[in-house]
């Protein structure tokens, strides 16, 4: 169940009838394969992305750092937000696709499990965490970088099927 709008049919299933947080029910539900894709991009000054970019060396040290961070952000999801279950997850991968001409960095997360519940949320937590950890180790080099955008691109799996972004890059 959940609240539901008084005129309209949208429902919020994290707060009970009354209005009340609740965690949700999903012990009814059937598992099934599911899998979500999330995004966030990364903006740096030229001269960040360009400390980021200059060695092969110096680059794959911070992408792969916030790859592990990502990865662990998904696999701790529900300790971090509040009324998430715990999933175990089948797989995390975290890409990285470099955009010199605007000096960003667009992340791209899979996330995959067996469950009744879906994985939109670890998808969306590991693409932020990825992003933080980006922030983190460039952050001398640039105070300003801007973390964007971060959203869900797709969704499969469970009752409700598919779901994706009608406006995604």
């Amino acid at each position: 169940m959940g609240f539901k709008s008084a005129d309209s049919d949208l429902t919020l299933t994290h707060l009970d009838q009354s209005g009340q947080v609740r965690m949700v029910d999903v012990s009814h539900k059937n598992r099934s394969s599911r899998e979500a894709i999330a995004r966030s991009t990364v903006r740096l000054s030229a001269g960040a992305y360009q400390l980021l970019t200059a060695q092969d060396n110096a680059k794959g040290e911070v992408l792969n750092t916030a790859r592990i961070a990502g990865i662990q952000a998904a696999k701790r999801c529900a300790d971090l937000i509040p009324l998430c279950h715990s999933l175990a997850l089948d797989f995390v991968g975290i890409d990285f696709e470099l955009d010199s001409e605007n000096h960003q960095v667009h992340i791209q997360t899979t996330c995959r499990c067996s469950y009744t519940t879906g994985v939109e949320m670890e998808a969306m937590t590991a693409a932020t965490v990825a992003a933080l950890t980006i922030y983190d180790m460039c952050k001398a080099a640039d105070k300003g970088i801007v973390i964007e955008n971060t959203r869900l691109i797709r969704k499969s799996g469970g009752k409700s099927g598919v779901w994706e972004a009608s406006d995604h890059n």
